[in-house]
């Protein structure tokens, strides 16, 4: 999400507590592919957006550390789904902002439990209705 003007002086909002200002990212612009590419007035609609974590001065050293574990020392998002350059840089912007975000994320510690005694005893029912079955296949005993 962007807050502000969107003319170089917004925020690109992350999660709470990370902003980052339009300003540190950079942008690059080119042609889409697919039909219509050989036409003499062409636009470069299709747009990269590019994110230094590694020298960014708006992210916290901890919010620094886990972007470069997970995402490494820039981040990059693509968008040429639209004819408009102006709804592929809010794309692109999106797509940015998603990446950061989940790469943010705090997974929550996974906390060990026991079976309960209805699934134990399920299991154990079902273990013994398949050796039953492969005991029945057997051929008899002389």
């Amino acid at each position: 999400m962007v807050d502000g003007d969107g003319v170089g002086g917004g925020h690109l909002s992350v999660v709470r507590g990370c902003r980052i200002p339009l300003a540190e990212l950079r942008w690059r612009f080119s042609r889409s592919g697919g039909p219509g590419g050989q036409h003499a007035n062409t636009s470069d609609t299709r747009v990269e957006v590019m994110f230094d974590v590694a020298h960014s001065p708006s992210l916290a050293p901890g919010q620094r550390q886990r972007l470069l574990e997970r995402l490494g020392p820039e981040v990059r998002a693509v968008a040429s789904d639209e004819r408009s350059q102006l709804r592929n840089r809010a794309l692109a912007l999106d797509r940015l902002g998603a990446r950061l975000a989940g790469g943010l994320a705090v997974a929550a510690p996974r906390r060990a439990t026991r079976p309960s005694r209805g699934s134990q005893r399920r299991r154990l029912e079902a273990k013994g209705r398949r050796a039953q079955t492969k005991r029945l296949r057997r051929p008899p005993d002389d």
